[in-house]
């Protein structure tokens, strides 16, 4: 029996049990790093049913409330927006950021790779009654790989924008088909606001160049309806919009083998006003040229071009 069949795919606890059981069967792996792979996947298992309101219900022994969670409790350790421990939305100071490097402009804002020390948030510890940040086996001094994108005009911005900017943070951290921001930090040089993000290995413009000959049909259209629709969906649901969807902003990361959407509503600087254009081109839906308000129809535009692109590789 494997993953692959439908019985075990399609329910939250069965899959985690076949996934349990074959870390536990591997006989490469020590027991320490079974132990934490379990973790992990205890982890993923705690959100999925959290957010599928799905399994046996336990007491949580700090708030008494009947919670699903069982590294955690959804109600007592979690910032009101976070579903789990390491989806915390935090204020990361400027310093606990290590060599960083300029990596390229996006748009209208600079992109920098760094060194977060310590990393983000990675479980509640119920005796000590706090959060705590990432450990791993045998290792000291955990650096964790982050973007950094620079948010330009913030302090022109109107509170709209701020609303807005938290609820895509949010979502961010909601939906695993999403670049997950960890927070914020300010640069004390320039008193810049940074968005701290996961660094993502590739965009889907630079991979569909570099493997066009080697891609299948297949693989295509997983890309298409399985990662960028379902994003989309998810985005949409939270009754969001993108406002600028392209090939540019669909990102690979080769350690899950999956795709992320990022920057949702960061397409042009903080003061922007409502009825201005931003984005790449060939991607902005006719409407919103002529003066039209980004809407869920003008980020389906913006899938449709995605969706060429995918095909065709441009």
């Amino acid at each position: 029996m494997t993953l692959t069949d439908v019985n075990i795919y399609n329910d939250i606890h069965k899959e985690f049990e076949f996934k349990k059981q074959t870390v536990l069967a591997d006989k490469i792996l020590t027991n320490d790093e079974k132990t934490y792979a379990i973790r992990w996947l205890t982890k993923d298992y705690d959100r999925d049913r959290v957010m599928d309101n799905d399994g046996t219900k336990r007491i949580c022994e700090n708030c008494k409330q009947e919670c699903l969670a069982t590294l955690y409790c959804e109600y007592c350790t979690c910032q009101m927006e976070s579903l789990i421990p390491n989806n915390i939305v935090e204020w990361i100071p400027y310093s606990n950021l290590e060599d960083i490097k300029y990596l390229t402009k996006g748009g209208f804002s600079e992109i920098y790779t760094a060194d977060w020390i310590n990393g983000d948030y990675d479980e509640w510890d119920s005796v000590k009654k706090q959060l705590k940040r990432i450990e791993r086996p045998g290792i000291q001094n955990i650096r964790m790989k982050v973007v950094l994108k620079t948010l330009e005009n913030v302090e022109s911005a109107n509170q709209s924008w701020f609303e807005e900017a938290k609820s895509h943070i949010t979502i961010s951290n909601k939906w695993m088909c999403v670049v997950q921001c960890f927070g914020l930090t300010q640069n004390p040089s320039n008193g810049n606001y940074m968005l701290v993000m996961n660094k993502m290995d590739i965009d889907l413009r630079k991979y569909l160049q570099q493997n066009h000959n080697q891609l299948t049909w297949k693989d295509r259209m997983k890309i298409i309806y399985y990662y960028i629709i379902l994003a989309l969906y998810y985005i949409h649901d939270e009754k969001a919009i993108h406002r600028d969807l392209h090939s540019g902003n669909i990102l690979y990361s080769q350690l899950n083998d999956s795709w992320y959407i990022s920057d949702l509503g960061f397409c042009g600087p903080a003061d922007k006003s409502s009825t201005s254009i931003y984005g790449n081109l060939p991607y902005i839906a006719p409407e919103v040229i002529v003066g039209s308000e980004y809407t869920f129809a003008s980020d389906i535009y913006n899938f449709i071009v995605a969706r060429k692109s995918v095909i065709f590789s441009f």
